[in-house]
């Protein structure tokens, strides 16, 4: 059975940081780009990073480009994002999702086929 439980969200002031992480179970991770996605309160879903598994290479959105990191730890298959310099603007439920590991577009929200339950993100000013 596929599961995807996020932990780490929270409350935050500007300029501060977070950590989340996404333990993964129930598949074979190498076959997959594991990303994070957020919703902002009235809003669709938005990318914000991803990585393939196997090659660990990384993908990100402009908006959280030079202050979010996403990682992977592969001994107990967990993704990780580590949020820098949060922005009111990043205050949204944040997904931990898979996709297929097809060398297509990963910042394509509608190709990922199974989410995690979310965490919130609460950013104050």
């Amino acid at each position: 059975q596929v599961q995807l439980v996020e932990s780490g969200g929270g409350l935050v002031q500007a300029g501060g940081s977070l950590t989340l992480s996404c333990a993964a179970n129930g598949f074979s991770l190498s076959n997959y780009v594991m990303a994070w996605l957020r919703q902002a309160p009235g809003k669709g879903r938005e990318f914000v990073a991803a990585i393939t598994w196997r090659a660990g290479i990384t993908t990100y959105s402009d908006a959280v480009k030079g202050r979010f990191t996403i990682s992977k730890v592969d001994a107990n298959n967990t993704v990780v994002l580590r949020m820098n310099s949060l922005k009111p603007a990043d205050t949204a439920d944040y997904y931990c999702a898979r996709k297929t590991d097809d060398y297509g577009d990963d910042a394509q929200v509608s190709q990922y086929d199974y989410w995690g339950q979310g965490t919130q993100v609460t950013v104050s000013s």
